[in-house]
């Protein structure tokens, strides 16, 4: 299925399943903030930190399947398949949008 993915949530998608850190800068605003696993990571360096370990750990993909706006977020529900117990899992991914950028991204079920 092909959504029509908001410009810097396609770009995260697409940085995620090439496993690029680095273009986090180019999808999240500087004073982001990131909820996953209980944990939360603030800045774009520790954004990047966060990907890069996530990636080497998890080795994973991310396909979105739905989009949906709740609460003023967009709501993206992904196929997240990896090196981890239980995968493929789908997940809801709750992004916030500002002037053009990932305000805030809470991963979770």
């Amino acid at each position: 299925m092909s959504l029509n993915l908001p410009e810097p949530i396609a770009i995260f998608i697409s940085s995620e399943n090439a496993h690029d850190a680095d273009a986090a800068a180019a999808c999240f605003a500087p004073d982001a903030a990131v909820v996953d696993e209980s944990q939360t990571i603030n800045g774009l360096e520790a954004i990047a930190a966060w990907r890069r370990e996530t990636a080497k750990k998890y080795r994973h993909t991310v396909e979105p399947l739905s989009m949906s706006e709740r609460d003023g977020k967009t709501v993206v529900v992904c196929k997240l398949s990896g090196n981890f117990p239980g995968s493929p899992i789908n997940l809801n991914f709750a992004f916030e949008l500002r002037d053009g950028k990932i305000a805030s991204l809470k991963i979770g079920s």
